[in-house]
């Protein structure tokens, strides 16, 4: 079988308001990494739930204005009535035009056996019997619902980077799989932000604190960001970094990393960082890929 198998009839994605997701499958296969990148893509994720209690939390999330758009449940067979109660919701909620897509993860039972043991843990299914057992046991009483899933990944074979990007093609939009990027300007003076993953010292650029007509202003206005950018190296210096961004930004979304925060620090974080994170952003924002957003931590503190 294929690592991925789709149902030949999809149905439509959404419903009145919401937009509705079901993971499930064998225990070992990867429930809790889907869960994790849902969540970073921005679904409301929920684990767990017993299974009577999704068609209300589904009505409460659509009620929510906006405030919640996509909400995924990731079910398991610690709940003893599992696939009758789930099939029966999963119909329920299809009824009420949720369209509910269901996401089924499985693994090969030798994968699933070396996991189990990797992390030193009994199967839900085990009880007094071997391993195997638990894991024979919960294939057969997910066939039928294996039987209904939209979405059916193997993940024997699959790094979590893989299995990742899978999730995220069937589940992102363009703007939730990007890197999301926050240029912060400071000033050393005033210590160095602490969640910075990159830094850069554009202390040697003139200062245009020593420039009366400039001192006052700050590296928004245009007379302080031209003198900025017009500085020898400047331009260079914006050149290359943007091209070691673009790769590292390439490099954070083949790693699923979503976050990156690039500090530009300068004196007094007034003049120079902040002219530099403006323009920087600019070039930036034009990428594929990438959310970016800027902030002036120092700014007004002069």
């Amino acid at each position: 079988m294929s690592e991925a198998t789709v149902r030949d009839e999809q149905p439509p994605v959404g419903g009145p308001g919401i937009e509705v997701a079901v993971v499930t499958g064998l225990s070992g296969a990867g429930r809790s990494t889907a869960a994790k990148c849902l969540e970073d893509l921005g679904w409301f994720v929920v684990d767990n739930l017993p299974p009577e209690l999704i068609s209300t939390m589904v009505e409460l999330g659509s009620r929510a204005r906006g405030a919640i758009t996509t909400v995924a449940v990731v079910m398991d067979v610690r709940s003893r009535a599992f696939t009758e109660d789930l099939s029966a919701i999963i119909k329920d909620l299809d009824a009420r035009g949720y369209k509910p897509r269901v996401l089924f993860l499985e693994a090969t039972d030798d994968v699933l056996v070396r996991r189990f043991e990797s992390v030193r843990r009994g199967h839900p299914l085990q009880g007094e019997g071997r391993l195997i057992d638990g894991i024979t046991a919960e294939r057969q009483l997910l066939m039928p619902l294996r039987g209904e899933a939209d979405l059916i990944l193997d993940t024997s074979t699959l790094s979590v980077h893989q299995l990742r990007a899978k999730i995220e093609d069937a589940f992102g939009t363009e703007s939730s799989t990007a890197t999301r990027v926050t240029v912060l300007s400071f000033g050393y003076k005033y210590g160095l932000p602490m969640d910075a993953d990159l830094v850069m010292d554009v202390r040697f650029l003139p200062n245009p604190f020593w420039i009366p007509e400039l001192k006052d202003q700050t590296g928004r206005d245009a007379d302080v960001r031209n003198y900025v950018l017009s500085q020898e190296g400047a331009d260079e210096f914006l050149d290359r970094y943007h091209e070691l961004l673009r790769l590292i930004g390439a490099g954070y979304r083949r790693e699923g990393k979503r976050y990156l925060t690039l500090a530009v620090g300068c004196t007094g974080g007034k003049h120079r960082s902040v002219a530099i994170s403006e323009e920087l952003s600019r070039r930036l924002s034009d990428e594929d890929g990438m959310a970016v957003k800027v902030v002036h931590r120092d700014l007004g503190r002069e």
